[in-house]
């Protein structure tokens, strides 16, 4: 699956998209969140709020309890302002 990085997470995690491949225990995007912290330390902290994290399964916002169900692309980005 294609992950997606906008703004901050973008600038912190130093990539703006990755291809993983996740155990079949990761189900949902929490728990895909999980697993990519566990990974790597950079994770950690940017997940480390994760409600400062707004998630679009293949390019539906959703909440983090979604199960991923064969998603092609998972993308994380913090809450938008209009203006």
């Amino acid at each position: 699956m294609k992950i997606l990085y906008f703004a901050w997470l973008r600038e912190r995690l130093n990539k703006s998209d990755e291809t993983v491949s996740p155990p079949d225990e990761v189900k949902t995007i929490d728990q895909l969140m999980d697993w990519m912290s566990a990974r790597d330390e950079g994770f950690e902290l940017a997940f480390a709020n994760r409600k400062l994290i707004r998630t679009a399964l293949d390019e539906k916002i959703v909440g983090h309890d979604t199960p991923l169900d064969g998603a092609q692309t998972v993308a994380f980005f913090p809450p938008m302002t209009g203006g």
